[in-house]
């Protein structure tokens, strides 16, 4: 090992996405992950649980940005309205950000346990934004519908976004989905 290195975990996080492009999630093990990152598989432990993990570490702050932007929204805000907050705060986050998202989806669509855990990982989000909202004073219905709508325009904005040859921005592709929500349930 060569001498230590500032930003083992973000070089672990590249290191293991190179090599999940290059070989495939499956065929890539946490030894070689932690050899190209130049540092030891103890030291790959340290910062993830299991391979997986690398693709689905910002679930956790994603999740906290979503609650609290929320939470922090006005009290005269509608529950939509605190959701429509935090997808726009959301978006800002991941702007500059749109080759390394589209390398995790790439990773993810070419394996069904990946998939499996992007979906729970959505549910889990889509959870924490109902109890959110009934923090707020939403009844539990509207606090789920509206939670689980908001999910539904988060995940069909990101993979449009990821996809996008146009190179928009995030927010624009959830601003056309919340426009088109509105005339969906307006009757448009």
């Amino acid at each position: 090992m060569s001498r230590w290195e500032p930003n083992a975990r973000g070089r672990l996080q590249q290191s293991a996405m190179e090599l999940y492009i290059e070989h495939g999630y499956e065929q890539t093990t946490v030894a070689e992950i932690a050899k190209r990152a130049g540092l030891t598989e103890r030291t790959f432990f340290r910062h993830f649980a299991d391979k997986r993990e690398v693709l689905f570490a910002g679930a956790g702050p994603l999740q906290e940005l979503f609650v609290n932007t929320v939470a922090d929204a006005p009290a005269t805000a509608t529950p939509m309205d605190a959701v429509a907050a935090a997808l726009d705060t959301v978006a800002a986050d991941f702007k500059g950000h749109l080759e390394s998202a589209r390398q995790r989806q790439t990773v993810i669509r070419a394996n069904a346990e990946l998939q499996e855990r992007e979906l729970i990982k959505l549910a889990t989000l889509a959870a924490a934004l109902t109890e959110a909202l009934r923090q707020r004073g939403a009844s539990d219905l509207t606090a789920r519908l509206t939670a689980e709508a908001g999910i539904a325009v988060f995940k069909i904005a990101f993979e449009r976004w990821v996809g996008d040859t146009d190179q928009r921005e995030l927010s624009q592709h959830i601003r056309e989905l919340l426009d088109e929500l509105k005339a969906v349930t307006a009757g448009g």
